[in-house]
């Protein structure tokens, strides 16, 4: 153990501390090119790409074995670019997302083996999150299940990634560590973004039009109201906007509060512009919702006075922009989101809802996992659910898990954001709080949209769910005050206690 734990801290101090200036990084560097040099030169390009390819690889996993932290900037990198990546061809990048899950998780076991110490994940969170997984995994012994397969790629989606929350909780070792993945994703969401104006402004590139119209329910989907719905480096825009309207109330959030230096602040609130912007010309109605929603939470949390002036402000321009008449197709999208009643897919989704509650009332364990959706239709094409579609992230657990299943969701996410609300009550250090406001208010949004929409199992979304959970969880240790808060409080219930129980003495005197 002394040995392998000696080895570890050896590369950790060549690449991380060092990186690689000595000459363990001379000697690869020279040893890379004269590989790829001979690769090309007898075995043609294209062994020369993959051969590349593996080089990068092998210096990458160990650079992540020693730092978890470089292996959730990689997932989140891949969670942004999996569905671009389709466009070109059926790469397993889905795979690969769930190798690298499982290698950060084989790595933090390792480290555990000397150090034995999880109090990282020692939460209530934790413990919720543990039992959902743990219904998920004897789902496969569902009665009603048509397909173990169909299990198998649903635990993948709804599951395994969820196994990053851990990973999080033992990276998130500072709070520079955890400030560092936050700006990393809101870094990778301001691309998305500029690249969604850059379609809106520019127009698609020639092969994301082939692409678009590849498909004639794509196109049907994407192209409505007369112009190209915008999606950026998505497959679909509601992904998209849904995305961009949760970063940027959290950048928003960000802005607003004090405890960040003054340019910081004024590239927050571009950003939230810019996602805010890009995600209107989406067209996607559930994310237009989700900002008034995200503000009037933050309003709830904060009561400070500025704040309700600024959302009260931001409430009258948008009111006045629902009552406005206008034959721009961009406003109408918004309006239409305001105006569910006159929204087909609404009665549609409303009439299915209404139509699949008695199964889900005498079906307490569900049909399976995987019994609706696309491995419903792959799976079990001929049950009657492969045809139904969930259209909801509640909807789709309680068919396929049934009410317990759903009881058991909810209140995974009531705790996620119970602890988020107690830890921001409770810390004192400006920059923490403001952070825990900001996380509180992702943690909410996502799970208003997962009525509407199947959003939190949806990539690069649940990867930053399961951060902004781990970083809940971890922040408060890195304030100090916050420990004497609490001491105060177990001091106080204690003295509470002992003072009941004298007066219980008493009176039985």
């Amino acid at each position: 153990m002394a040995q392998t734990a000696s080895i570890l801290e050896w590369f950790r101090t060549k690449i991380v501390v060092e990186k690689l200036n000595n000459p363990l990084g001379f000697a690869l560097i020279i040893g890379i090119t004269s590989m790829l040099g001979l690769a090309i030169a007898f075995l043609g390009i294209k062994m020369g790409v993959l051969l590349f390819s593996a080089i990068v690889a092998v210096p990458l996993m160990i650079w992540v074995f020693v730092d978890e932290q470089v292996g959730l900037a990689v997932c989140l990198v891949i969670g942004f670019s999996i569905q671009l990546s389709y466009k070109f061809g059926d790469y397993p990048v889905g795979t690969l997302l769930d190798g690298l899950t499982m290698f950060m998780v084989l790595a933090v076991f390792v480290k555990q083996i000397q150090k034995q110490d999880w109090s990282f994940a020692k939460s209530p969170i934790s413990y919720y999150i543990m039992g959902w997984m743990g219904y998920s995994l004897i789902q496969v012994l569902n009665p009603n299940a048509q397909s173990i397969l169909a299990w198998v790629y649903t635990v993948r989606s709804m599951t395994l990634l969820i196994l990053l929350y851990f990973v999080c909780c033992y990276a998130f070792s500072s709070l520079e560590r955890i400030k560092w993945i936050l700006k990393f994703t809101v870094f990778l969401t301001l691309l998305a973004a500029l690249y969604g104006l850059k379609q809106e402004w520019m127009g698609l590139a020639d092969w994301e039009r082939a692409w678009l119209y590849a498909d004639p329910l794509r196109a049907e989907l994407i192209v409505q109201w007369g112009r190209e719905r915008v999606f950026s480096i998505f497959s679909d825009p509601t992904t998209f906007g849904i995305l961009m309207a949760y970063m940027a109330v959290f950048c928003v959030v960000l802005g607003m509060g004090n405890a960040f230096k003054p340019w910081q602040r004024v590239v927050l609130m571009l950003s939230a512009a810019a996602m805010t912007l890009s995600m209107i010309y989406g067209g996607s109605r559930t994310p237009v919702v989700l900002i008034p929603a995200g503000f009037a939470f933050y309003v709830i949390l904060t009561m400070r006075t500025d704040i309700m002036i600024f959302t009260g402000i931001f409430f009258i321009f948008g009111g006045a922009l629902m009552m406005k008449g206008t034959s721009n197709p961009v406003i109408l999208r918004i309006q239409s989101a305001f105006n569910p009643s006159e929204d087909a897919s609404f009665e549609v989704r409303e009439k299915s809802q209404e139509m699949i509650k008695p199964f889900i009332q005498k079906n307490p364990f569900g049909a399976g996992m995987g019994t609706t959706g696309i491995w419903g239709r792959r799976f079990s094409p001929n049950h009657w659910l492969a045809a139904f579609p969930p259209d909801s992230g509640y909807v789709r657990v309680a068919v396929e898990m049934g009410w317990i299943g759903l009881i058991l969701y909810m209140a995974m996410l009531f705790k996620i954001q119970q602890q988020g609300v107690y830890y921001y009550v409770r810390v004192k250090d400006p920059q923490i709080k403001t952070l825990y406001l900001g996380l509180n208010v992702i943690v909410f949004l996502l799970i208003v949209a997962s009525f509407p929409q199947e959003i939190i199992i949806l990539l690069p979304t649940s990867i930053i769910f399961y951060i902004s959970a781990a970083a809940i969880v971890r922040l408060k240790d890195y304030d100090p005050a916050f420990n004497e808060v609490i001491a105060a409080e177990q001091e106080a219930n204690l003295k509470q206690e002992q003072k009941e129980k004298e007066e219980m003495l008493a009176s039985a005197d």
